[in-house]
């Protein structure tokens, strides 16, 4: 079965360091779907998982947080964009919106979404949800399920 028939993935991570095999993995499962909403609890990972992700794509800029800042910007060695947001900090899906958030998710770079079930009518039809479980102190279970 090709890629882009599967629409669900799972991968045990267990360590940080296996996380950027999983990346590429993820990457190429993901095909065509450049939104990512990442769920997970506090500290299950979401953000180290997008640096692995920003590694496997050549991101050049220093992935990180954007909880204070709702959403940083990043560019890879051929200057393609790619957003990272974190919605932790927002009450209102109305701020999300008014940041422009939409526009984002709709502009065809990759977006990856943190604590997306704060802005849930924002999501696009199209995406894809990567729920990261802990497992243990090292051990995360990664399950990724594309929509639309």
């Amino acid at each position: 079965m090709a890629n882009s028939e599967l629409t669900s993935l799972t991968i045990d991570v267990s360590h940080v360091d296996s996380l950027l095999e999983a990346a590429l993995e993820i990457l190429k499962f993901a095909d065509d779907h450049k939104v990512w909403a990442l769920y997970g609890e506090m500290g299950a990972g979401k953000t180290t998982f997008v640096k692995a992700v920003g590694e496997s794509l050549e991101i050049v800029d220093m992935v990180n947080s954007p909880t204070f800042s709702i959403v940083n910007e990043y560019r890879n060695v051929v200057d393609e964009v790619f957003y990272h947001f974190d919605f932790y900090r927002i009450e209102k899906e109305e701020e999300a919106r008014d940041i422009g958030a939409e526009d984002y998710f709709y502009s065809g770079d990759y977006c990856f979404i943190e604590w997306p079930s704060l802005i849930p009518s924002l999501l696009p039809d199209k995406y894809m949800a990567i729920d990261i479980e802990i497992i243990d102190q090292e051990k995360r279970r990664i399950n990724c399920t594309k929509h639309g």
